[in-house]
């Protein structure tokens, strides 16, 4: 299962990458970030309404409309803005760059809540983390800044 999971995850980067790229194409092909944004919500809302048709049929939209809460929209803003400074910085930074602030971004914050959320935190295992981090910034520092 450990292979699966980072077959996927490894899947998931290089989409990613896929995606950020066509929508930067997309944008510049069109007036504005917004059409790509949309292009891609409609899509994505498109796909995810079939999938939930075939798999719970008309029930998996009642039980949408029973359980929905206002804060269920944060998920979709959240991502909605990862998108937007995605192609953002696809555009303006280079793909390259723009993936190793988003990472060494994730991975910070990240390890923040990790360790808020921690019972027994050791000084070494701390430091470890600590390290590996602080190398990830360090790679990030040099790839910014080798950007043409």
């Amino acid at each position: 299962m450990p292979g699966l999971i980072l077959g996927l995850l490894v899947a998931a980067g290089a989409t990613l990458v896929a995606q950020n790229l066509v929508m930067t194409k997309i944008t510049s092909a069109t007036s504005s970030v917004l059409a790509a944004l949309m292009m891609n919500s409609a899509v994505g809302l498109a796909l995810l309404s079939a999938l939930m048709m075939w798999h719970a049929g008309i029930g998996g939209v009642g039980e949408i409309a029973k359980t929905f809460r206002p804060w269920f929209l944060i998920p979709g803003l959240l991502g909605t803005f990862f998108v937007f400074a995605s192609i953002s910085g696809y555009q303006y930074l280079g793909a390259a760059p723009t993936i190793a602030i988003l990472v060494a971004s994730q991975l910070l914050f990240g390890l923040a809540w990790d360790i808020s959320r921690a019972d027994d935190l050791s000084f070494q295992g701390l430091m470890t983390v600590a390290l590996g981090a602080g190398f990830l910034v360090c790679g990030v520092v040099i790839i910014v800044w080798r950007a043409p």
